[in-house]
């Protein structure tokens, strides 16, 4: 069953990684355009491998951009996520 995202917002730490891992490849950006689209209308598609975190960051959840790179957000309320952080697997998980 399709999850669809009613409302996001990005966190000052994702702008902030955003700009400095991403922007400057444009192959980067385009497709974390894509998937991120992808994730609004369909949160719970296979292609994303969204899941959860454990550890340290229990209440997060990642889904991928490509093979390495990764988004991790939280739900805030059903269907409202704020998006955290953006960046390699050693990145977001270091």
């Amino acid at each position: 069953m399709a999850q669809r995202i009613k409302s996001f917002k990005f966190h000052r730490k994702f702008r902030t990684n955003y700009r400095k891992r991403i922007v400057p490849h444009p192959s980067l950006v385009k497709k974390f355009e894509e998937r991120f689209k992808l994730f609004l209308v369909d949160s719970s598609n296979p292609s994303l491998r969204d899941h959860k975190l454990s550890g340290e960051l229990k209440g997060y959840r990642s889904f991928s951009v490509t093979g390495d790179i990764r988004v991790l957000y939280q739900e805030t309320a059903p269907g409202n996520v704020e998006i955290y952080d953006i960046g390699s697997h050693n990145q977001i998980y270091e």
